[in-house]
């Protein structure tokens, strides 16, 4: 019994953190239908913003504030590479990914990990600080719980703002958005700001859990935030009253079970990359597929 709560304790606590990362991903995915490669790389940036922060004596909630803000200007340069350069939504992801990895060198000062060992975090300062002995173990989970919780809510209070809407038109009806004298790419750049803000802000309290950032850590992050959102959508699409954002949340802790539940039955973690690529291509093929048979158009076969 208590290996089961381990291992229900260990796909909460990282389904909630890459849960945050799902919810940028669904920004610049389904509302702006922007295949942004560039997580890759902004998700160590902000796993290495914080733990240089961190290092030297910065307060760890104001750093994943900083992280956020570093990951906002990160997407921004993707948003300028496409909106202003004319450069193609794929090639600009995946030149804001390339820089990023000199970027965050320059952070850790040429060190591909930087460890900050015994420093203040959101898991040992504040409100976890003060947990009870008992449930110490749970802190993780529950500042992760919160963390994910209050990124939920700032995200959908802002896309009922009008900015909000503007950017979702912008994704869905670029002529509207123009129609009222807005610029869609404009708010195309704030869409790939916010979405990779969030990433970053993952990134930050990923790095916080391990107290440490490793540059590779973005390798494949892509993948599992795509695949967190498509399986969101495919699994709870139909209930009504789940907002998208809570789903994109669902999805990545279901893929993260997938993952654990894999480990725990022998699989070699050499192979977890492989794995990951495979349940991506899974929510791939089933969201076409239900696609297909919502879409399919019914024929009325005359009684004979």
């Amino acid at each position: 019994m208590d290996i089961f709560i381990g291992l229900v304790r260990n796909i909460l606590e990282e389904g909630f953190i890459f849960g945050i990362m799902a919810m940028g991903v669904f920004i610049t995915y389904s509302v702006l239908d922007f295949p942004d490669l560039s997580v890759d790389g902004t998700f160590p940036l902000g796993a290495c913003t914080t733990a240089a922060l961190i290092s030297i004596g910065v307060n760890p909630y104001l750093s994943c504030l900083m992280a956020f803000i570093a990951g906002s200007a990160a997407g921004m340069v993707t948003g300028f590479l496409h909106v202003k350069l004319k450069i193609t939504n794929l090639f600009s992801g995946i030149l804001t990914m390339t820089a990023m990895w000199s970027v965050n060198l320059f952070i850790t000062k040429g060190s591909s990990i930087l460890a900050y060992y015994n420093k203040p975090t959101i898991f040992t300062s504040g409100l976890a600080a003060i947990f009870p002995r008992d449930i110490y173990v749970y802190r993780i989970a529950v500042a992760g719980l919160i963390a994910v919780v209050v990124s939920k809510i700032v995200l959908d209070l802002y896309l009922k703002t009008k900015s909000g809407l503007l950017l979702r038109s912008a994704g869905d009806n670029q002529q509207f958005v123009i129609s009222i004298s807005r610029d869609p790419g404009k708010m195309k750049m704030v869409g790939l700001a916010i979405g990779n803000g969030f990433t970053a802000l993952s990134g930050s309290i990923y790095s916080q859990q391990y107290e440490s950032a490793d540059i590779n850590s973005g390798t494949g992050m892509v993948v599992m935030a795509l695949a967190s959102v498509i399986i969101g959508k495919s699994v709870f699409g139909k209930i009504r009253i789940m907002k998208p954002t809570t789903m994109a949340v669902v999805g990545a802790i279901l893929y993260r079970a997938c993952l654990v539940a894999a480990l725990q039955v022998g699989l070699n973690p050499d192979y977890l990359k492989l794995l990951m690529a495979v349940l991506f291509t899974l929510a791939l093929v089933s969201t076409n597929f239900f696609s297909k048979r919502r879409n399919k158009p019914y024929v009325n076969t005359p009684e004979l």
